[in-house]
């Protein structure tokens, strides 16, 4: 059975008329095709907001969450006027207050992932009903049932196994039925039916490891943009589509932060040597780029990350930085679960950046675990800039007039830690 898998993002669902596009598109795929979807539009910020509101202050903000409501409801009523019955949803919405109520000063990343995965449900429902309304035969899978993971919330690591073993179960039997399979993007649950999350814009990565169980012919994510580009088009007007690139070269550029691919969707692909499509919804039949096994030319390609926190650390005894401390601070990032985007090290200092969005209590606790042997400063509102295949111009057009606190050179990688003068 020939396979195909297509990713559509939050960006491609945000409206009944972004709805109604893809559904158009799926009408020209190829037979045999794996659908998932992301939340609608912001949905997963409302919720995010909604969920830390809850948690500082025990109530509920009603002004995110009527606007929510409102937001999904209006693209309800321009798909299907009065011809849909929108109790489902709203118990959706009412299943999330009622979650938070019982908040019973659980884990903060348990109650997010049961919080945070509505976005996709509601959204997956919508585009399933408009699906049937449309006259598309598909069948409705949750991916809870199927993407089996550990217990680590917010960042859960796929059992493999079992995972293959619930697509050959679910997926394929239905595959024999439909031409059509619709499911969410970023969830997925523990062996007892927990709901845990992939990782932020986890989406691309649940297409990935369901190409990978499937032994799909591709995957294709579909973008507000033209393709794999060597820069974000809303910092740079002069960007370049990479028509053609190498697995290693996409891993490289997720892992530095480019926002075009979730930093895992690479490497399952890879081992089965799925090619990936990278297309734009708005121009559904232009050739987009191609993601696979070769050896292409590239242009310098330019990453930035903004909101970046500076943490330097120093013994209390000045003594130096020795392996036994590295080993020690490393251990307290990976309790608190901080993902480390650039470090340097000198005699008597450690230094490191990540990302500022890191949960406020998060970092209070962090700050206080490595102030028991270190003394610590951070600064914070600081930009990563990475530029792969760089050269010294493309290096001094992006730095001139910034304030340098980092720097580090590889031959083919330089990144900058930059504070605005």
């Amino acid at each position: 059975m020939e396979i195909h898998v297509e990713k559509f993002g939050g960006a491609s669902v945000n409206s009944a008329n972004a709805v109604q596009n893809v559904v158009k598109i799926l009408k020209t795929q190829p037979s045999k095709t794996v659908v998932v979807v992301s939340a609608m539009g912001k949905t997963t910020n409302s919720l995010e907001k909604i969920l830390n509101s809850f948690i500082a202050t025990h109530t509920l903000n009603e002004e995110v969450l009527n606007a929510l409501i409102l937001y999904h409801k209006n693209i309800i009523n321009d798909l299907f006027g009065n011809n849909y019955n929108k109790d489902y949803i709203m118990r959706l919405f009412d299943n999330i207050i009622t979650m938070l109520f019982s908040y019973k000063e659980k884990d903060y990343d348990f109650l997010y992932d049961q919080i945070i995965s509505f976005g996709e449900l509601i959204s997956s429902t919508i585009i399933s009903q408009y699906l049937t309304f449309s006259g598309i035969k598909h069948r409705f899978i949750q991916a809870k049932d199927v993407i089996k993971t550990d217990n680590v919330f917010r960042s859960a690591n796929v059992d493999w196994n079992l995972t293959t073993k619930k697509t050959d179960e679910i997926i394929v039997p239905a595959l024999e039925e439909v031409d059509l399979i619709l499911t969410q993007g970023f969830i997925g649950s523990t062996q007892n039916n927990l709901t845990t999350t992939l990782g932020r814009e986890g989406s691309d990565y649940t297409a990935a490891i369901l190409s990978y169980c499937l032994n799909a012919k591709d995957c294709t994510i579909w973008k507000d943009v033209s393709g794999v580009l060597n820069a974000d088009p809303k910092r740079m007007t002069n960007t370049t589509k990479i028509d053609t690139l190498s697995y290693s070269e996409a891993i490289e550029l997720s892992y530095y932060g480019a926002t075009i691919i979730h930093p895992k969707t690479i490497k399952p692909l890879e081992n089965r040597n799925i090619p990936l499509y990278v297309k734009s919804f708005l121009s559904p039949t232009n050739k987009g780029s191609m993601i696979c096994n070769c050896k292409t030319q590239l242009p310098t390609s330019y990453i930035f990350k903004d909101n970046q926190v500076l943490l330097s650390i120093f013994p209390r005894d000045f003594s130096f930085i020795a392996e036994e401390n590295i080993s020690s601070i490393f251990a307290i990032l990976a309790k608190h679960r901080i993902k480390v985007n650039l470090m340097q090290n000198s005699a008597i200092s450690f230094s490191l950046c990540f990302d500022e969005d890191v949960n406020e209590k998060c970092f209070e606790l962090l700050l206080n675990d490595l102030q028991k042997d270190y003394k610590v400063r951070y600064n914070c509102h600081l930009q990563l800039l990475t530029i792969r295949h760089y050269t010294q111009q493309s290096i001094d057009e992006q730095i001139t007039g910034k304030k340098i606190l980092i720097e580090q050179r590889s031959r083919t990688t330089a990144q900058y830690l930059l504070q605005e003068v």
